[in-house]
């Protein structure tokens, strides 16, 4: 008589607790994973996303650190020459900007400069982005920093099993990865099987999230709800929208983003970073450059303000909201009548 094995059961579980999962599974797999960073051992790190690993695995494999960021990415990569897996928490974006020395100097370029005969298998876990109210240097979206610095890769969850596979997959690279964790959605809830085994998300591999013809929206971490909010919103005005996660912003998905943007013909690029110099313009010039003859309006983007982040009772004014979105789509539909009425 054969059995059949029961599906495990799925329950809520939150962001945060999926990146806790995954740092436990990557430290009980593999001797040489180290957490390590301001906090994160008998706290558990201000979001607690280290939470009873320093009781697990003892304090000289989930180790605090003093208050310098620069030290601590420094010794991070001394770690990594020399055969261990470090796991840096950065605490709050703007935090990581004194160790950007460290990171443009030596983190992103050890593998190129030994001709790869040293590999910086070192993940650097950073919380970004606004929606919690906090105050300047607690809110950046900095991630245009590590996108225009060679030598790393950049990746953001924005569901709780991408956290889990895409935090794998990052411990498990031979390079440096820029792990950037959305602090707005740390407390978001899906039905995850954490016993189930698991994929490890590839890096490099963006996902549609939402099927649609009229346009796509193309969008990343935080910015994922809200866009998904706006598609089905955007309903009543006759749009059906795509939404397409990015997830991987180096390297980027250029057959998945373009895919989608030739179908749809149509692209709006929406992330909380400034508009100015973002990573949107990088996008917005990618779709243009290979999906030129399909598009039938101007790629767009809803961004963040050129300003630095405002005090929290201003931030929702700042950060890119379903009317926004909206309205810019709307000015999708008239652009695309003025190219007709051209002869385009």
């Amino acid at each position: 008589m054969t059995t059949t094995a029961q599906p495990t059961a799925r329950k809520p579980a939150t962001m945060a607790q999926a990146l806790t999962r995954a740092l436990r599974d990557a430290m009980a797999e593999d001797p040489t994973v180290h957490v390590m960073g301001e906090d994160v051992g008998t706290l558990g790190g201000v979001f607690r996303v280290t939470d009873g690993l320093a009781a697990e695995f003892g304090a000289d494999r989930c180790s605090d650190t003093p208050l310098a960021e620069a030290g601590i990415l420094g010794t991070a990569v001394g770690m990594a020459m020399y055969g261990l897996r470090p796991v840096v928490e950065m605490q709050f974006d703007a935090f990581a900007y004194p160790a950007f020395e460290q990171l443009a100097s030596h983190v992103a370029r050890m593998r190129n400069r030994t001709r790869g005969a040293v590999p910086m298998p070192l993940t650097i876990r950073i919380p970004y982005g606004g929606g919690i109210g906090g105050v300047e240097h607690h809110s950046d979206s900095s991630e245009a920093y590590y996108l225009a610095t060679p030598g790393l890769q950049v990746v953001t969850p924005a569901t709780v099993e991408d956290a889990y596979g895409l935090l794998r997959a990052a411990i498990a690279s031979d390079d440096p990865v820029v792990f950037l964790e959305p602090k707005r959605l740390y407390w978001s809830r899906a039905d995850w099987s954490p016993d189930a085994p698991a994929p490890v998300a590839p890096i490099g591999r963006a996902e549609v999230r939402r099927p649609g013809s009229s346009a796509t929206l193309l969008t990343y971490g935080p910015s994922l709800p809200v866009c998904l909010e706006a598609a089905e919103a955007a309903r009543a005005e006759g749009w059906d929208l795509e939404v397409v996660d990015l997830r991987s912003l180096v390297p980027f998905d250029d057959d998945t983003v373009c895919a989608s943007v030739r179908r749809t013909g149509r692209a709006v690029v929406v992330h909380e970073a400034n508009g100015f110099g973002g990573p949107g313009g990088e996008i917005a010039a990618r779709v243009t450059e290979r999906c030129f003859h399909h598009l039938e309006a101007p790629v767009l983007r809803v961004t963040g303000f050129d300003i630095p982040y405002p005090p929290p009772m201003l931030e929702r004014h700042h950060l890119p909201g379903v009317d926004r979105i909206l309205d810019t789509v709307a000015r999708l539909q008239w652009e695309s009548r003025w190219t007709e009425g051209r002869g385009a």
